[in-house]
């Protein structure tokens, strides 16, 4: 097998193709949360503070 016919062979496999689409998936995913938690933070502050009030007054 020549070095062209090897190449040919490593650019027409596609087996890591929907892993690699499903990790950038997931990646972008991550950083749409991270995202918006840093801009809802204080939202987010208060809302976690008023939970806790309300089980500790149980």
């Amino acid at each position: 097998m020549s070095v062209f016919e090897r190449l040919r062979h490593v650019a027409d496999e596609e087996s890591g193709q929907g892993t690699t689409e499903y990790a950038i998936l997931v990646g972008v995913l991550v950083l749409i949360a991270i995202v918006a938690v840093v801009a809802f933070r204080d939202r987010v502050q208060q809302l976690w503070t008023s939970i806790a009030d309300g089980i500790n007054s149980l």
